[in-house]
């Protein structure tokens, strides 16, 4: 099963609920419907924002939180560094059971009002972590109702694994939100309660008594809201191009490394982050895949699947996880958003920004894929001149047959849904438009301004 289907991808709503939205058909009035705080919006005038982003990348934006050891660093890429410990602290690594002391100072951000009432948010973080550092970032929101949630781990991170595993924590709730791997939501999104406002707050670690330091460049939140759906308007086309985006296939690595997933499927978002990093020149030394089976084809996308793997999920599928290790690479970065349609997508394309995105279906619902998928990444690359979506999609025989063809309403509509019938006629969620963008660290002012029109700076 995957993370589409989960129920910690959506939170569970009761089956009259369902019902409601599905009316009378059969297969809704037995169903448990999943409903997620982010749904598409149409696109068009006057729609509802949906999405609102908040990101600290600016020397004045590091220097507006609140230190305890940390240090706002200026140049051509602000960061936030470790200045002098704050404390020392043991931690257990979970998955190792090994424990060890660390030196930590934080940072904590200012408060961000949502200008989207949110019933979900995602951060996502771009990070150098030299061996013997490490970090961990927190969300803590204020509800519509003026009460707050706790500090909620979103991730505890390292771009490699020779001092913790990175991972997602479970079983984090307070009775009104859960955090589900990398996503926060509130529990009952039909009850009106929001997420009205979040602070972040950044744990750097470092081995005691070194002078190490993790940087980090980039803290982000996005949180989101938008209608339950079924259906999508459809959006007008307005662009034909097509990016040269290098071409992987997911499929020829079924069977790798079963301590990373086992390849095949599973390595959808590793396979397709590791297309979009080589478009932006990013690439891997001949001694960073030295650990990789000589006997492999395309070493690199098993290393990705290596550094993007979360012990705790079990997979490579945790979004900002893949956002951060796209920013290990020199000159770029990346953040995790959902947009509200095709026209979106048209708009980063034409300033030669590639994107990921999520999408679940089944078989017949996407002409020309030859599978169904309850939750799969793909790269889009362009357009046709008839609007149609070119796709590089990992789920493929070869390298070779991964340029796809999809037709625009179908496609649009597996990608924007947030609920769908899964093959046993249950409804189920869908991703509500979640992608992964990465881009130049300085990027032109075409892209600036093709990233701003998508909410994203």
């Amino acid at each position: 099963m995957s993370r589409a289907e989960l129920p910690s991808r959506r939170t569970l709503l009761a089956a009259a609920v369902v019902a409601a939205v599905a009316g009378s058909a059969a297969t809704a009035s037995a169903a448990v419907a999943t409903a997620g705080a982010t749904r598409p919006a149409a696109p068009g005038r006057g729609a509802a924002r949906t999405v609102d982003n908040r990101a600290w990348t600016t020397y004045p934006d590091w220097r507006s939180g609140t230190a305890a050891g940390t240090r706002a660093v200026a140049g051509l890429r602000p960061g936030l560094v470790i200045a002098e410990a704050a404390g020392t602290t043991d931690y257990t690594d979970p998955h190792t059971g090994r424990t060890a002391a660390w030196e930590y100072a934080t940072w904590t951000s200012p408060v961000h009002r949502l200008a989207v009432p949110s019933t979900e948010a995602i951060a996502s973080w771009n990070a150098r972590t030299p061996e013997g550092t490490w970090i961990q970032v927190e969300l803590k929101g204020t509800y519509s109702d003026g009460t707050d949630t706790p500090w909620y781990v979103m991730g505890r991170w390292a771009a490699g694994d020779a001092d913790i595993r990175r991972t997602s924590v479970d079983d984090q709730e307070d009775g009104k939100s859960s955090v589900w791997t990398d996503t926060l939501a509130v529990d009952d999104a039909a009850s009106g309660l929001r997420i009205a406002s979040v602070r972040l707050r950044l744990t750097l670690y470092r081995r005691p008594g070194t002078r190490l330091t993790p940087t980090v460049w980039r803290l982000g939140v996005m949180g989101s809201d938008v209608p339950d759906r079924f259906t999508v308007p459809a959006s007008t086309p307005g662009l034909a191009k097509e990016l040269l985006v290098p071409r992987y296939s997911q499929e020829i690595h079924k069977g790798q490394y079963p301590e990373y997933d086992n390849g095949g499927e599973a390595w959808c978002s590793p396979t397709s982050s590791q297309m979009i990093i080589e478009y932006w020149g990013g690439r891997l030394t001949q001694e960073q895949l030295s650990w990789v089976d000589p006997a492999y084809a395309d070493p690199q996308v098993c290393h990705a699947a290596r550094h993007t793997y979360d012990h705790q999920y079990a997979g490579c599928g945790n979004w900002p996880f893949n956002a951060a290790y796209a920013a290990t690479f020199p000159g770029l970065q990346g953040v995790v958003t959902r947009l509200r349609s095709l026209t979106d997508l048209e708009a980063l394309i034409a300033a030669g920004i590639p994107a990921i995105t999520s999408q679940s279906f089944l078989k017949e619902e996407l002409t020309g894929a030859g599978y169904g998928t309850s939750g799969h990444l793909m790269t889009v690359i362009g357009f046709t001149a008839d609007g149609d979506v070119i796709a590089n999609d990992p789920a493929s025989d070869d390298n070779e047959a991964v340029r796809r063809i999809y037709m625009r309403r179908e496609w649009e509509n597996i990608w924007l849904r947030t609920k769908r019938y899964n093959a046993s006629g249950k409804v189920v969620s869908g991703t509500g438009g979640v992608c992964y963008l990465y881009f130049p660290a300085r990027p032109t002012s075409r892209q600036r301004k093709a990233l701003a029109a998508v909410g994203v700076r």
